[in-house]
């Protein structure tokens, strides 16, 4: 159990890491080439991120739980005929997602835009940049279920190098790529962007090289374990492949929500803000707000919040398969808890702070719509962490279909509602939508849980409104303390300006929620053992 425990802490500080610097090299990719650039990159990913999660079905999860299963009945040999054919099928899934994407290229791009205008972005260059980033999906599949098979064995340290080193390589490959394009060899800006959506592929091949270099390492040891398998294999291909994809699917419906939400916006923000007048130059830019700049912005708390929360979903499983009800309401309301104390002051502190936070961090020239729809966005996060960690929860129960069902419902209030909230309120519109899809996801889920695991709320609901309530009054704080110093400067932001305010805004709210959480005793409640140390003795009263 040792083992196990701190394989999963190391994969999910692995993962945290990936996704954070994931997140974070946007700033400097933003400074070089502006959101007319932003937005050109995201019309390659969002679609090349759908695909790929399909490609791969949720693969490294459901074969790390197949391996696993048989490992434990001292079968080997099922594991090692899963990983062998695999291969080979993931390798040809890889390449017909490929295939499709670059075909699909230009019919891609002939629906993303509106009218072309000669200042924003041409068909031609979507359609370079789309296949440029369609090569990842020859070599990802693969790795993925390389990943899968190491994981399988409790050994997470392969998965976890692997995933730092693809990210380390695509980032740096990305930012090299796009500098001496534009700054040394002044390139034009579709060229840039193709090399950095083709850095997908420069990384695959790096986390691929990491996988197989580990795999050499390991061949003794694993051939050891073929040689002392106990139990003759007798499962056929067909039923190994079977029960994959029962494990597989719910896996994708997670994977699949927040890039399905992002294609949506794709597909009719920059054509419906076109129609209702913006520039092509203009209505880009608010494509690139809300799916690129504020959403990576927006995803560092979220993906703190869930690394932590779903660390419970293993003992979560062990419950429910043990009948042992009243941990099982405990380890639930312990994952809400520790999803919402983290994800609700970051939310509420960065909405507050959202226009210095984006002229820091982003273009100046588009503070103003760039902070306003940051402003809305940052709530987003509430939202994304909870469908997570509702949908996560419901896979411990056993009850992974519903998560499919409900990121579907999800999906089509979303599809419904684009468009007309877009021509009402433009880039805010698109996040409403957003919200309201994710809004009705979780509603379901939370009764799903509620139903199967027989889980009452009410202790949640009391944490809940402390939560709310210590946010609000920080965000006062940040507030009070920010307003004056804006009013120095007469709200006219330089970078060092908006530096001083988001320092101060940080340090103060961050303060003052601490303060209340450790008064309170709500500190200790939520987190548990982690901080034992901070629990008082009056949380009785809480």
């Amino acid at each position: 159990m040792s083992r196990l425990l701190r394989g999963t802490l190391i994969l999910t500080a692995a993962t945290f890491f990936s996704k954070f610097i994931g997140m974070l090299y946007i700033i400097p990719f933003n400074a070089l080439v502006g959101t007319k650039g932003l937005a050109l990159y995201g019309y390659a990913y969002n679609p090349y991120t759908v695909l790929l999660s399909i490609a791969t079905m949720g693969v490294p999860l459901a074969v790390s739980k197949f391996v696993s299963k048989y490992n434990t009945l001292g079968d080997y040999e099922t594991g090692r005929r899963l990983l062998k054919s695999g291969l080979w099928i993931m390798t040809a899934t890889g390449c017909i997602a490929f295939l499709i994407l670059y075909l699909m290229a230009p019919g891609l791009a002939s629906n993303i835009l509106g009218k072309h205008d000669g200042v924003g972005n041409s068909v031609e260059d979507i359609t370079f940049v789309i296949r440029m980033v369609s090569t990842a999906l020859i070599f990802v599949p693969s790795m993925s279920l390389i990943r899968g098979y190491f994981q399988g064995f409790q050994s997470m340290g392969p998965t976890a190098v692997s995933q730092v080193i693809e990210q380390l390589v695509r980032i740096l490959f990305i930012l090299i790529a796009s500098y001496i394009v534009i700054k040394v060899m002044h390139g034009d800006l579709t060229t840039a962007v193709g090399l950095a959506t083709f850095a997908a592929t420069v990384g695959a091949v790096g986390g691929l090289l990491v996988l197989l270099w580990y795999w050499n390492r390991r061949r003794p040891y694993l051939k050891k374990l073929y040689a002392e398998s106990k139990v003759e294999s007798t499962v056929s291909l067909p039923a190994i492949y079977k029960e994959i994809v029962s494990y597989a699917v719910p896996f994708v419906a997670v994977g699949l929500a927040i890039p399905l939400y992002k294609n949506i916006d794709q597909f009719t923000v920059v054509s419906t803000l076109q129609n209702a007048g913006y520039s092509l130059k203009k209505a880009e830019a608010v494509f690139a707000m809300v799916t690129q700049t504020s959403h990576q912005l927006v995803m560092i708390p979220v993906s703190l919040a869930t690394a932590f929360a779903l660390t419970l979903i293993p003992v979560i499983t062990k419950s429910y398969t043990e009948d042992d009800r009243e941990t099982l309401n405990k380890q639930i309301t312990q994952s809400f808890q520790i999803t919402l104390f983290l994800t609700v002051p970051a939310a509420i502190g960065l909405s507050v702070l959202a226009y210095p936070a984006y002229g820091t961090l982003f273009t100046l020239g588009d503070i103003k719509l760039g902070g306003q729809i940051l402003e809305w966005y940052s709530l987003s996060g509430i939202w994304f962490a909870m469908f997570t960690v509702t949908a996560a929860i419901m896979q411990g129960l056993n009850r992974q279909k519903f998560a499919l069902f409900s990121m579907l419902v999800g999906i089509l209030f979303k599809l419904s509602l684009n468009i007309p909230l877009v021509l009402l309120w433009q880039g805010i519109g698109s996040i409403i939508a957003t919200n309201i899809g994710y809004t009705v996801s979780i509603l379901i889920n939370l009764y799903v849980i509620k139903k199967y695991g027989e889980f009452s709320y009410k202790w949640v609901i009391r944490r809940s409104i402390l939560i709310l309530t210590f946010g609000l009054a920080m965000a006062i704080v940040v507030y009070l303390v920010k307003a004056p110093i804006e009013h120095s400067f007469d709200g006219v932001y330089t970078k060092a300006r908006g530096v001083v305010v988001l320092t101060a805004g940080i340090i103060s709210g961050g303060l003052v929620y601490f303060f209340l959480s450790y008064r309170s005793g709500l500190i200790g409640l939520v987190l548990g053992q982690r901080f034992k140390f901070l629990k008082r003795k009056n949380q009785k009263a809480t």
